[in-house]
């Protein structure tokens, strides 16, 4: 079969011309993901139908997809998820997605949604790629707040994964099947990461590694990319989604390089120079150019839907309420399987989208606001200065 490259060519330069074209205007706090699947839709089918999914643009968008977790797990924070914090995220997941869960049993009341207990899992979902990078520009990431939140979004980075390859996997049939193939993943993935561990407490081998690491062997980011392959073939040897196989793989990553700037120098940078440089934007833009606008605008009750799912995904949490790119990723899944109709997954894509514009900056506002209220003992403090 022949291939061209034409799509993919379209493909990377609206990826290109998201963040540039934002980059004028400094002012506007807009996720470049907004903008890199709104100008997909502009170029696809829904649009100016510029561009189609060939196997070249479907190949990179894949592994694009497949980074995109990868990263999300190497966020992680395993040393803050302990003690206090471990036991309020747990419980504020598990009320999360009972609320969510309530909500979809409503919504399947309602008509709106075939299956309840997949839309919970994606409302309860969350976005480190998003979270981290507001919380980091307004000051907040390394606050009692902005810790809590990395934690509580860790806890429903993983939770949210883990549901959808237990409960909606494409090959197993039985939930013990799920489960069985479930924790033998997470055996290969506990016993690889001792042994990555072990290696990596060779002297000889850091040696090697810490010689090797800056020259164009680069490698420790090809060590990481076997791992990333490793989990995703894994995951779909064992019938479960990929997105569970690089989402582990980037969790092992995090957890081996405690240190990371004294053995391990700018790993983490150059990781998501490639995943967020060159994968994920495509990934994003070839997500607009598959979204069926005109499912979305076929009706007034599939458009009413998009307010509807906007206020679950508020309902289920402010803050991580940013579950973008979880529910792109989870549309398409539900969607190859059924579990979900064209109007749904547009609306809920568009709700998706205007969650990351609202919330972030509407917590970010109330957050200010508290701040900025005078507290008891700072009006003692105020009322004795002039005494003095």
């Amino acid at each position: 079969m022949e291939l061209h490259f034409t799509n993919l060519l379209i493909v990377v330069a609206a990826g290109f011309a998201a963040p540039f074209a934002l980059g004028f205007f400094p002012g506007l706090r807009l996720p470049a993901i907004v903008f890199e699947l709104v100008l997909g839709i502009i170029i696809g089918p829904s649009g100016l139908d510029w561009v189609s999914v060939d196997p070249p643009v479907a190949v990179m968008s894949l592994i694009g997809l497949a980074v995109l977790l990868f990263l999300a797990g190497i966020e992680i924070e395993f040393d803050k998820l302990r003690g206090k914090v471990l036991r309020a995220t747990l419980v504020g997941f598990v009320l999360s997605f009972a609320i969510a869960l309530v909500l979809g049993l409503i919504l399947q009341q309602a008509g709106l949604v075939k299956q309840p207990i997949f839309l919970a899992v994606l409302l309860c979902a969350t976005s480190l790629g998003v979270l981290v990078p507001v919380l980091k520009d307004a000051g907040q990431v390394n606050s009692t707040f902005g810790q809590l939140i990395i934690a509580a979004g860790s806890i429903a980075d993983f939770g949210a994964v883990i549901l959808l390859s237990l409960l909606f996997s494409k090959e197993s049939t039985s939930t013990t099947s799920k489960v069985l193939l479930l924790v033998g993943l997470f055996v290969v993935a506990v016993l690889i990461g001792l042994a990555v561990a072990g290696i990596e407490h060779s002297a000889r081998v850091r040696m090697v590694l810490a010689r090797l690491q800056d020259t164009t062997a680069q490698i420790r980011v090809r060590a990481a990319f076997v791992l990333l392959i490793g989990f995703v073939a894994l995951a779909d040897r064992f019938g479960l989604e990929l997105i569970l196989g690089a989402f582990i793989a980037g969790a092992i990553v995090s957890l081996v390089d405690r240190d990371r700037e004294m053995t391990h120098p700018l790993l983490r940078r150059k990781l998501e120079a490639i995943g967020f440089g060159v994968f994920i934007p495509i990934f994003f833009v070839t997500s607009g150019v598959k979204y069926d606008l005109d499912a979305l605008t076929s009706s007034g009750s599939t458009i009413a839907r998009v307010p509807i799912f906007l206020a679950a995904l508020l309902i289920a949490g402010l803050m991580q309420g940013t579950s973008l790119p979880f529910i792109v990723a989870g549309t398409a899944i539900g969607q190859e399987l059924g579990l979900i109709s064209a109007g749904s997954s547009a609306a809920l894509i568009a709700a998706g989208l205007l969650s990351v514009l609202i919330f972030p900056a509407l917590s970010l506002s109330l957050l200010r606001g508290a701040d900025a209220r005078p507290t008891p003992a700072t009006d003692a403090a105020e009322t004795v200065v002039p005494a003095m």
